[in-house]
């Protein structure tokens, strides 16, 4: 194994992480909430309304970029394989993340332009989620099927501590407190930035864009273009191509059951990851700060549990790991849509009771580390339904199955939000992706199947 290119490897993650971290999970999202809620109320909307109303925006957003997704992931593997080229791509789409999460700079919180601020936060992800296609494309050439597993879980392990690392100096140097305008180390924003005008918070989305220009630096220099060779793009080819491979599914049962499931669970992750800052700070009234805290438990678990989680996948294979941490992240669905501040699955709690903030935190362990071991096993079994010659090809069509329905899970999150007018209601279709997810995994091989 060439070390120094498995590290270039790893950096990607670690460069790549702050994104779903601090923009998708933790700091974005809740002073969105806190944002839109604002500019809602004052349009007349009672507290519940508008709170419904942002989490309403929110979903519409992810689900017209998830549609987007969805349509050209595939396509786009397809050119790639045909012409033989990746790392091109992979910079290509580095400048829409880059792009995206400067933009969420902004968001101001008086007269916030709120379709522009989630119009940025789509760039963004787009641009990850692409990227991600091609750095994934490149595991099957890193190391031996044998260690595959334990290469993809430390790399999803590595990442997670580059998101510790770049919460820990976003709330200690840089999110203020909406009341004190201090960090969390008592400090006022850095460089002259404007506590009123929250600018230190909106920096998030800059210091998540120059974060990734540094520590892509090791990617840019450690990992070279995949050997073979290079040949001029022939789109007709590279759509037969893929026409071809989708053809294929009908006679791979294990592979279409494979996508399937994964485009079930993957989506539903996702919306868990994006819609959990919102719920914190409207369901349970959190500030950035503590958001920020449950962020750092949430991704020092994720790391452990991720690198745990290769470790497992190297002993017994990816497909226990998967049926593990897809019921555990079911069962925390099941108790988000039961727990609110004031009652738990119907029993009512005493007034400034702790329990909901201690087992969202358990929650939050829960879905850090079952999310990454997931994800890590997922492509790791998704390795061995593929060979390195069209391994772009085939994770553009693991991208098509993770996006197929990343409209799915945010659409049916707003819908029922919208029909309820509760936020824990609409988390309710997330607990039958889930579900759904682990009974295709019947007819799913454990070692794979040959490419027809």
């Amino acid at each position: 194994m060439n070390s120094k290119r498995i590290w270039g490897w790893w950096f990607f993650d670690w460069a790549s992480q702050p994104f779903a971290t601090l923009l998708m999970a933790f700091i974005f999202p809740v002073y969105y909430a806190e944002v839109a809620r604002h500019h809602f109320a004052q349009q007349g909307m009672d507290t519940a309304t508008a709170a419904a109303a942002a989490q309403e925006l929110w979903g519409t957003g992810l689900t017209i970029s998830g549609v987007i997704i969805a349509v050209l992931a595939p396509i786009l593997g397809a050119i790639a394989d045909n012409t033989g080229r990746r790392l091109v791509w992979v910079w290509v789409f580095s400048g829409f993340y880059v792009l995206g999460s400067a933009g969420l700079w902004y968001l101001m919180p008086e007269q916030p332009n709120l379709h522009f601020a989630i119009t940025s936060f789509a760039i963004g992800l787009i641009g990850i989620e692409f990227a991600t296609i091609f750095t994934n494309a490149m595991l099957p050439g890193l190391a031996s099927r044998d260690e595959i597993g334990r290469v993809s879980g430390s790399g999803f392990a590595f990442g997670y501590v580059g998101g510790v690392v770049s919460l820990a100096v976003v709330l200690l140097f840089l999110a203020e407190d909406s009341k004190t305008g201090l960090t969390l180390l008592g400090l006022n924003p850095p460089l002259g930035l404007d506590a009123s005008a929250r600018e230190g918070t909106r920096a998030t989305g800059p210091f998540v864009a120059l974060w990734y220009i540094v520590f892509m630096l090791p990617f840019l220099f450690w990992v070279s273009e995949p050997k073979g060779p290079k040949k001029p793009l022939h789109f007709g080819s590279a759509m037969m191509d893929l026409w071809d491979l989708i053809k294929s599914l009908r006679h791979r049962r294990s592979l279409a059951s494979w996508l399937a499931s994964s485009m079930l669970s993957r989506d539903a992750l996702n919306a868990l990851y994006a819609f959990g800052g919102v719920y914190a700070g409207t369901v349970l009234g959190w500030s950035i700060f503590m958001a920020g805290i449950f962020g750092v438990v949430s991704a020092i678990s994720a790391a452990v549990i991720s690198w745990i989680g290769g470790l497992a996948d190297r002993r017994w294979g990816p497909m226990p790991v998967i049926i593990i941490c897809s019921s555990i992240l079911c069962l925390v669905c099941v108790v988000l849509v039961g727990m609110s501040r004031t009652s738990f699955f119907g029993m009512p709690l005493e007034a400034g009771s702790n329990l909901p903030d201690t087992v969202f935190f358990i929650c939050g362990v829960a879905i850090g580390g079952a999310g990454g071991a997931l994800q890590s096993a997922s492509r790791t079994l998704m390795v061995r339904h593929t060979s390195p010659a069209r391994a772009t090809e085939a994770f553009g069509l693991y991208a098509l199955s993770g996006k197929a329905t990343a409209f799915l899970a945010p659409a049916l999150i707003t819908l029922v939000t919208s029909m309820s007018g509760s936020q824990r209601l609409g988390i309710s279709p997330l607990i039958l992706l889930f579900l759904l997810s682990l009974i295709l995994l019947i007819w799913v091989k454990p070692e794979g199947e040959p490419e027809q």
